[in-house]
């Protein structure tokens, strides 16, 4: 599988432009700061070092910078770019000429045996702005993840019949409508068509969400990458290529995901005005000392300009939102709650409106034993033990459910005979020398079996939502089973909490209305949408917003993907498919939904700790480079030295740094 740097050329570039010069900036960092102390050069010596070891990582790990800073002088677009580019500009410039022209300067700018140069404060930004880049681009990348996933369900080759009755498997893009394909057991079906021949169990959980298989006979309609379990299939392809509902659901996660706002909006939009007045700043302060300032004046005003523009170099604002995301992000990942991007962040705290899927979401998502009950004085326990013996010959996951019940009540399962399947109604066999018929009221039909004793509890599970099965012996009605998909023990926790934070909670699910009823009257859900197909997930999403609501979707399975990538914020469940979870901007790992209330809370948190680093940064630029540039000087005569500047910028980032980590004990 390619990796991603081999799927985003951009990611590669600056991977290697990072590693193969992150020596080169360690090294002048160390010399700048203990080389004296080291001994190892003379001072000159140590200065053309610095300058030779700059080189590489300032004219070609740093290129794209400078290119994009002159892109936005020229577009008369400034951005963070343009400070980087002049920023990093002046100080590798200044120091460039310190190092090969040292006489220009005064004695003044002498320290310790050395005009004093600032390579370090140039590598160090461009390193650590490169090292931001590749972290967006990888985030980038991941994006399409989810239209891979989806692609990859559908098979690569179909069995088509031909005319003449001879077989051959094809290219599925040799399909075309009208084609007759055989699907066997255990094969994914090629195309969407429909049955002409033969009868069996299809595993529709990729499109529905909904775990039990669904008998299929002819005449019925099958789904492109469903997965056919048991018998085999002969189909009528209908839809081929882009019409088929895989490819639609693959289009409109690519369309979702395409409208999704850029984040950082508010920063960017202050980064062009705080780019501009900076740019100002410096120009004002060399021509003010050199036409105004004491001899030599336009060494002083050149020292003067690139210190303001040192100080100003935008590691704190740059700083400000993503250390407050990589430390949300990290804290959330300790909780369970996995976050995908800042704007994922930066959403959460505004939602009001949430949609759930029911299965897998709200409920485990796999059948589980609910009750046997007996007829009469029956056994209950017996019921269970003979439905369990029968189902051992079963694939049906109803079947599992039941045998699994009996095993771990440690229940003695009989040996079945001449069992055979009633293709979805029931099965049929012979178990410690009795004839048993386990199903559906189609198949205690066939058997002559009047189930009126039990029509009514029957009915009372199905109100529930689960799923009843009689059983007959020796033609008998001795009980019925139920099983159905159990609500998660999270789930009405969750809910009270959602309740409580005032948000408007819809369940939207694929499966029929009772059962999504049944199971919203048990968690207090008032609005419940049954049958919803994935296109209907996703208009019920447009049409909320379109009222001013601000979205979050929850689920689990391919049919909520489309939806999880057009909400203001996508949640998927961790016990998921990929496809939900790489169409999701946030994934509850345990699937848990009380998830919800934590990732909420870190927003807000995260939010206030973004806006705090964002004031340290504005206003140390509002104090430094006014002082950089040279205010003070007439009262104090102080000057700052682009050396202490960038101290003060590098003591700037770390208080962002330092703030941001306190995000590890809020929540």
């Amino acid at each position: 599988m390619p990796s991603l740097e081999d799927d985003n050329p951009e990611l590669k570039d600056f991977s290697r432009r990072f590693w193969w010069t992150l020596p080169f900036t360690i090294i002048v960092t160390v010399l700048a700061m203990f080389g004296h102390q080291l001994g190892l050069f003379s001072i000159a010596t140590q200065t053309w070092l610095e300058f030779v070891l700059s080189l590489p990582v300032v004219l070609w790990a740093g290129k794209p910078f400078f290119i994009r800073g002159w892109q936005s002088i020229t577009n008369r677009s400034p951005n963070m770019w343009t400070l980087i580019g002049l920023g990093t500009g002046a100080a590798f410039v200044y120091s460039a000429v310190a190092t090969v022209v040292p006489d220009v300067f005064p004695e003044t700018f002498m320290s310790m045996g050395r005009i004093a140069v600032y390579f370090e404060a140039a590598v160090v930004i461009i390193s650590l702005t490169l090292f931001g880049q590749m972290l967006e681009f990888r985030a980038r990348s991941e994006t399409s993840a989810a239209i891979k996933s989806l692609l990859g369900l559908a098979p690569k080759t179909a069995r088509r019949i031909n005319a003449d009755g001879t077989e051959g498997d094809v290219p599925l893009t040799h399909v075309h409508e009208g084609d007759r394909l055989r699907v066997r057991p255990g094969e994914k079906v090629p195309v969407d068509g429909v049955v002409e021949d033969g009868t069996s169990l299809l595993d529709e959980s990729m499109l529905t969400g909904e775990p039990i298989p669904v008998s299929k006979k002819p005449g019925d309609r099958v789904i492109g990458a469903t997965l056919n379990t048991t018998g085999a299939l002969v189909i009528r392809a209908e839809k081929v290529g882009s019409a088929t509902v895989l490819s639609q659901i693959v289009q409109l996660v690519a369309q979702a995901q395409r409208t999704r706002a850029p984040m950082q909006r508010m920063a960017d939009h202050v980064a062009g005005y705080f780019v501009v007045v900076v740019v100002l700043i410096a120009v004002a302060t060399l021509f003010a000392w050199g036409l105004f300032g004491p001899e030599p004046s336009w060494v002083y005003g050149l020292i003067n300009a690139v210190a303001v523009l040192i100080i100003a170099c935008p590691c704190a604002l740059g700083l400000a939102t993503p250390m407050s995301i990589m430390v949300a992000t990290g804290r959330g990942a300790t909780q369970g709650v996995l976050f995908r991007d800042a704007a994922a962040i930066e959403n959460f705290r505004k939602v009001d409106t949430l949609i759930v899927d029911k299965t897998g979401t709200l409920t485990e998502g796999r059948p589980a034993f609910e009750q046997a009950v007996a007829v009469g004085d029956e056994d209950a326990e017996e019921v269970l033990r003979l439905a369990a013996s029968l189902d051992q010959g079963s694939e049906h996951p109803l079947a599992g459910a039941i045998v699994s019940a009996a095993r771990e009540r440690g229940l003695s399962l009989g040996a079945v005979t001449d069992f055979e399947s009633g293709s979805g109604i029931g099965v049929r066999g012979y178990v410690d020398g009795k004839r048993l018929a386990l199903g559906n009221t189609a198949l205690m039909q066939q058997e002559g079996v009047d189930v009126e004793k039990l029509i009514n509890t029957a009915e009372s599970f199905r109100v529930k939502g689960a799923s009843t099965m009689y059983l007959a012996v020796d033609g008998q009605l001795r009980g019925l089973l139920a099983v159905s998909d159990p609500i998660k023990q999270s789930t009405p926790e969750a809910m009270q909490e959602l309740k409580a934070a005032g948000i408007r909670v819809i369940m939207a699910t694929g499966d029929g209305v009772s059962t999504a009823k049944s199971v919203a009257e048990q968690l207090g859900i008032d609005e419940v949408h049954g049958e919803v197909k994935p296109a209907d997930k996703l208009d019920l999403v447009s049409k909320l917003q379109s009222e001013g609501r601000i979205v979050a979707m929850a689920g689990d399975g391919i049919n909520d993907a489309p939806a999880l990538a057009k909400a203001n914020v996508g949640i998927a469940m961790g016990t998921g498919t990929d496809v939900a979870m790489n169409s999701a901007q946030v994934t509850l790992v345990k699937g848990d939904l009380r998830g919800i209330s934590i990732a909420r809370l870190l927003s807000d948190k995260t939010i206030v700790n973004m806006k705090q680093n964002l004031g340290f940064a504005f206003i140390y630029n509002a104090l430094g480079v006014p002082v950089a540039a040279g205010v003070l000087f007439p009262l104090t005569g102080l000057l700052l030295s682009p050396m202490f500047a960038a101290l003060a910028m590098s003591l700037s980032s770390a208080s962002v740094v330092f703030n941001a980590l306190r995000l590890r004990r809020s929540v």
